[in-house]
């Protein structure tokens, strides 16, 4: 209870400069909480579409992987349908490779979206707190320059307190907001090598079963 009659008192002595800084900070974890549980799902999607695609190209069921893409939203299918599509007209591996690719290109974007924001957002936080701070200081010795000389220690004491307040808020806002950037980071960087990795897996299974197709065609002629 008195944390957060603190917390409020603190709140209310920062000025009118808290308010942006406060929708900033709740603008930025409403998109950290949303982009979090877009890549848990898309890790996870991708996960088990990957453990179902494998074994069907390792046996060349070529449709049941195509059916497998139209019906899930996961990348991993879609990479793999992309090289498929290709395998059935091109006559280079580079061709397979570069439907692939494209695939994994593709992908990237959504699982990148909006996460560079909350960087802006961490700087627009800081940025804010020392405006209010500059603003609440001009303020402070305006009112101090006609003020009488024996309040004018304590007004301008009270004055700074209430200036600094902002920019503590203003960091206490960026710097959780500066961690989670770099956590969502970190988790779409593991996706998108997981996505790449698949990619070769791909490439080298459907390569080699068209090769062993052919030589099974040469056999039977």
């Amino acid at each position: 209870m008195e944390f957060t009659q603190a917390l409020l008192r603190f709140f209310q002595n920062g000025g009118p400069f808290m308010y942006p800084i406060a929708l900033v900070l709740v603008i930025g974890l409403a998109m950290v909480v949303e982009r979090w549980i877009f890549l848990s799902r898309a890790k996870t999607a991708n996960r088990r579409a990957y453990q179902q695609v494998l074994p069907m190209l390792q046996k060349r069921n070529y449709q049941g992987v195509m059916q497998l893409a139209r019906e899930s939203k996961a990348p991993m299918g879609r990479i793999a349908a992309a090289g498929i599509g290709t395998l059935q007209y091109a006559k280079r591996d580079e061709n397979i490779a570069l439907a692939i690719e494209e695939g994994i290109l593709e992908a990237v974007p959504r699982l990148e979206k909006r996460t560079s924001y909350l960087a802006t957002l961490a700087n627009i936080a800081t940025l804010l707190g020392l405006l209010g701070t500059i603003m609440g200081l001009i303020a402070a010795f305006t009112a101090v320059a006609s003020a009488d000389p024996s309040e004018k220690a304590s007004m301008l004491s009270t004055s700074i307190s209430v200036a600094m307040n902002t920019t503590a808020f203003g960091l206490i806002s960026a710097i959780p907001l500066l961690l989670f950037y770099s956590m969502l980071q970190n988790k779409t960087n593991e996706i998108i090598d997981s996505l790449q990795m698949a990619g070769v897996k791909y490439l080298n299974l459907l390569t080699m079963g068209r090769a062993q197709a052919a030589e099974q065609k040469a056999a039977r002629n």
